[in-house]
């Protein structure tokens, strides 16, 4: 082989590994980084991943905040109507946070089946709803055009 030709055949291959290497590196670190959202369902059914960070959303139950008056610790359920997950944050919570209203928390699942929130997002209006948490309560049975929650998950 010419010297010149194996000198490209070098550099090309150089720049192939080089390439595959960085490209590696990029879906990696997006892997790591999706956040997936799971529904209280989801979660009581052992479908979310224990301590990887994920999405979790649904109505906070009605009478189910308790917050710790020496801290900014909060505690809560979030519900589908078909499930409940007990959620555990460290934090101020959004204005727009009430009993009875949709959340979406970011944080992770311990071994206890409790929900560790490292943020909360509350619904910014009365007609918004996540995609996510509208299609959970969708496929729990809760009819959205009902102007009232079902008083046997949320309480009064």
């Amino acid at each position: 082989m010419h010297p010149l030709r194996k000198q490209r055949l070098i550099i090309v291959m150089i720049i192939v590994l080089g390439a595959s290497l960085a490209a590696g590196l990029v879906f990696y670190a997006l892997g790591e980084n999706m956040n997936l959202f799971f529904s209280p369902t989801q979660i009581a059914e052992g479908k979310a991943p224990v301590d990887r960070k994920i999405r979790a959303g649904g109505m906070v139950k009605k009478g189910s905040v308790k917050r710790d008056p020496n801290s900014l610790r909060i505690e809560f359920v979030v519900t589908d109507f078909a499930a409940e997950v007990p959620v555990v944050y460290e934090g101020i919570l959004p204005d727009m946070f009430s009993e009875g209203e949709g959340v979406v928390c970011h944080g992770t699942l311990n071994d206890e089946g409790v929900f560790v929130a490292i943020e909360v997002l509350a619904k910014h209006d009365e007609n918004y709803m996540p995609p996510e948490v509208s299609e959970a309560l969708d496929k729990s049975g809760y009819n959205d055009s009902q102007k009232q929650l079902p008083t046997s998950v949320l309480g009064d």
